[in-house]
């Protein structure tokens, strides 16, 4: 029991004074390092708000195309079509914004210039939507390029400050430096760890926009010319069936000798 004794007394006199952990490490940095961590913080919490947000209002639109596709242009008009639409959906107001145009172009004189208007108004209804969509990429955007700086700035001085534990103690001995080079290292990785994600999310939902904003495209194109030709043109929405595979040619016989 003696020797146990003087063995566990001389591990706790060789023992560094410093204690190492995250929470140490945020301790030692001080005011910097915390607000570091919270700066990266809100950050992280933004990028995945805005990943969730976003993806459950394009999975929105893109399920209400499905009903474009198989209710909307069996109705007679545009106006009973958009009754089987969801109110406040992107089709549906590109569909209200051509029947007002529709409307007001039969105001002017010039046909020239009412297809103008026509084309003019449902453009600047898509617009409208993909401005919508692209609410919130930019912080995205702006987390993914400038979060590793906010963490390398940590890391900075982190680095600073183990310098200077360098220069009281007069020798590099680990015990002095492993807690200001542990606080750097854990800036470095946090800002990664944040930007990462924020620029997958970024492309992920830059990629969405695009399918749907080639969706959006083609249903304005499609109601201007259904305007255009008093209703006289739809989009063909039947599902061809698919080919019923020839039946097999029996084996010929063989020749008898």
């Amino acid at each position: 029991m003696l020797i146990v004794d003087i063995l566990a007394a001389a591990g706790e006199a060789a023992a560094p004074q410093n204690k190492f952990g995250f929470a140490e490490a945020l301790e030692q940095g001080g005011f910097i390092a915390y607000a570091t961590v919270v700066i990266l913080g809100i950050m992280s919490f933004g990028s995945f708000y805005i990943l969730f947000t976003k993806w459950f209002e394009q999975s929105k639109i893109l399920r209400q195309f499905n009903a474009v596709r198989t209710s909307f242009w069996k109705a007679p008009t545009l106006k009973e079509g958009a009754t089987k639409l969801e109110k406040n959906s992107a089709w549906r107001q590109i569909v209200d914004d051509g029947v007002k145009a529709e409307e007001e172009a039969s105001k002017l004189k010039d046909p020239t210039e009412s297809h103008d208007w026509l084309h003019g108004s449902l453009a600047r209804s898509e617009a409208s939507i993909n401005a919508r969509l692209a609410g919130g990429l930019p912080f995205l955007a702006t987390v993914g390029a400038t979060a590793p700086f906010v963490g390398l700035f940590g890391t900075v001085v982190g680095i600073y400050r183990a310098l200077i534990a360098i220069g009281l103690a007069g020798s590099a001995s680990i015990d002095k430096v492993a807690g200001p080079v542990g606080e750097a290292l854990i800036m470095t990785a946090l800002g990664l760890l944040v930007a990462v994600p924020a620029v997958l999310a970024y492309n992920y939902l830059q990629a969405r926009n695009k399918r749907i904003a080639e969706l959006l495209t083609g249903f304005s194109t499609d109601v201007l010319a259904n305007i255009a030709s008093g209703g006289a043109v739809k989009p063909n929405t039947t599902v061809a069936p698919a080919a019923k595979p020839a039946p097999a040619k029996p084996a010929a016989a063989p020749a008898k000798p």
